[in-house]
């Protein structure tokens, strides 16, 4: 079911002025695991049996649905997300499409990863809307092409049975299935159309790719690094500090509220599993008068573990990568980034590679999630 029951169902035709003024959602439970369909991390949606009026790409577009309401084109009316055209039924006797009708789209994940929620997003689709959805989910290694993945030799696994949907609402459903998953199969039952599709989910990487790579970013989220918490989130999220890529603009690193008391901001994470780390990197691009002035890192290993201090309080410069050889190894499973007293850094890397324990660890993980 919907997290919110009373999201089912049509939205008021839109009245002007703001499109968001009656857009229905909620805070979701699993919201703050990372979205294994960003495009930052690789997701793309790969086929869909019919666009016609929008694109399927706009399901992953990271910001949210705009509506411009003198917006038509050849088509009707162009709507930001991935709209169908509507069905119909086999005669004049029988107008209305059938109950199996529906369409749907293949979402490959950014990371693959076991999922916590699924966020369904009809913005701006007020009666346009899908009347049910429903999202199945296959682990298949390597890239598979759209062919080998509705082959029929795929197994796939239901997330969401087919539920009833609102328009104009964020539509958000937990999920329980303690597997790792590649790819997703959307259906919108019997048509309609859809603003952007949200998975929300811990990474599990592929021990095997790790283990080749040798050395690597042990707290990138690509690779299942997570973020456990943030002394603040005021203008970004904590989790933008281990995206791939370098940063682009300000807001796609993490940035704090001036402080006005005598603390100091800082990240927690987790690292992919027990690592033993030799370089770090602190990348404060595009914060120019707003990064942090200083920053230290430390490391534990284990919940229960006491904090060590691997890179002591360091100057830093804004609008640069800093980059620091450890004179020693450092063996943990949690990493922790102060900053002093404000602002804020774009990325964090924790070069380093597995130990044997931690890689023993991340294979089990793996083969109990059927990997």
């Amino acid at each position: 079911m919907t997290a919110i029951p009373s999201f089912t169902g049509d939205a008021n035709p839109y009245g002007g002025g703001d499109p968001y003024a009656d857009y229905r959602t909620a805070d979701f439970p699993f919201t703050h695991h990372a979205d294994l369909a960003d495009r930052r991390l690789g997701a793309g949606v790969i086929a869909a049996n019919d666009e016609f009026f929008a694109q399927r790409e706009n399901l992953l577009v990271p910001e949210r649905a705009e509506f411009d309401p003198e917006h038509f084109g050849h088509k009707g009316k162009i709507m930001d997300g991935w709209e169908t055209r509507r069905r119909r039924g086999s005669s004049a006797d029988h107008p209305w499409p059938t109950a199996e009708d529906h369409d749907w789209a293949l979402i490959r994940l950014g990371a693959p990863g076991v999922i916590r929620g699924i966020v369904v997003d009809t913005a701006h689709f007020r009666g346009n809307y899908p009347q049910a959805v429903s999202v199945e989910g296959a682990s298949v290694p390597g890239s598979p092409s759209p062919e080998e993945l509705l082959s029929g030799d795929v197994k796939w696994t239901t997330l969401v049975p087919r539920t009833p949907v609102g328009g104009h609402a964020a539509n958000g459903f937990e999920v329980a299935v303690e597997q790792r998953f590649t790819h997703l199969r959307l259906g919108q039952h019997p048509d309609g159309g859809i603003a952007r599709l949200r998975v929300y989910g811990e990474v599990a990487p592929d021990p095997a790719w790790l283990a080749a790579l040798g050395t690597f970013d042990v707290v990138a989220l690509e690779n299942g690094g997570r973020v456990e918490d943030a002394s603040d989130l005021f203008y970004s999220p904590a989790t933008n500090t281990i995206q791939p890529g370098r940063s682009r603009k300000m807001d796609d690193g993490w940035e704090t509220r001036r402080r006005r008391d005598r603390g100091n901001d800082w990240i927690a994470y987790r690292l992919v599993a027990q690592s033993e780390i030799r370089a770090v990197e602190i990348d404060t691009a595009y914060l120019k008068g707003n990064s942090a002035g200083w920053a230290s890192v430390s490391v534990k290993d284990g919940e229960d573990g006491d904090w060590v201090e691997i890179l002591p309080r360091t100057r830093l410069q804004p609008d640069t990568n800093h980059r620091f050889v450890l004179p020693a190894p450092a063996v943990g499973t949690h990493a922790r980034v102060d900053i002093y007293p404000d602002g804020g850094i774009s990325r964090l890397r924790l070069h380093g590679s597995l130990t044997e324990t931690g890689a023993a660890r991340l294979t089990a993980r793996h083969q109990e999630l059927g990997g």
